[in-house]
């Protein structure tokens, strides 16, 4: 399924993938692959300086409406454990696939400490797909999931301006869907 081409809809969602966790390095921004290049290219390096034998952990990424899920995989049995990790729709602001890698897919999330002076409130979390198609489905997917949150925010503001209350839900994400290749000449024209 991951090797499809074509939009993803909501309809379509929750989509998995395998993929190699590459890691987590602070970003310095909300969005934008100006805030993922320097941390992708710090993941990357360290992965190839692994030492021979030693290998990335495999994850079950799995995007559904309701945010980004991650199982690890145990390789002693070959099955996915419950040890798993969510990140909220509401926490992630960015994601894209890499235009220098790829088969990259790289989200910032926002952490929850973000309100502690001192700490740096954006992470980077990047991902080894098995294919350049495959981290863009992964990037459409997160782009579906984002439109129906989209939504749902839209229609909670709408039932608030009702009520008088203030609104729960308040959020700006951004989703990068062009091509690696429009994304590098993008970043040529503004040097």
């Amino acid at each position: 399924m991951a090797e499809n081409e074509g939009p993803v809809t909501v309809d379509d969602l929750p989509m998995s993938f395998q993929v190699k966790y590459l890691g987590q390095s602070d970003a310095r921004g909300l969005w934008g692959i100006k805030h993922t290049r320097k941390p992708v290219d710090l993941m990357v390096a360290a992965a190839k300086a692994l030492p021979p034998g030693q290998v990335l952990p495999i994850v079950k990424l799995t995007i559904t409406v309701d945010g980004v899920h991650l199982e690890t995989l145990n390789p002693l049995k070959s099955e996915y454990e419950n040890m798993a990790v969510l990140f909220n729709i509401e926490s992630i602001s960015y994601g894209v696939q890499d235009l220098v890698y790829t088969r990259v897919f790289s989200m910032i999330i926002v952490k929850d400490n973000a309100d502690v002076k001192g700490l740096n409130p954006f992470e980077c979390h990047a991902f080894v797909c098995e294919s350049r198609n495959a981290a863009r489905r992964l990037t459409y997917s997160l782009a579906a999931a984002f439109q129906d949150y989209s939504r749902r925010v839209k229609e909670m503001q709408a039932t608030t301006e009702l009520d008088e209350r203030p609104p729960r839900m308040k959020k700006k994400f951004a989703i990068d869907l062009r091509s690696p290749e429009e994304i590098e000449a993008d970043l040529e024209t503004e040097a």
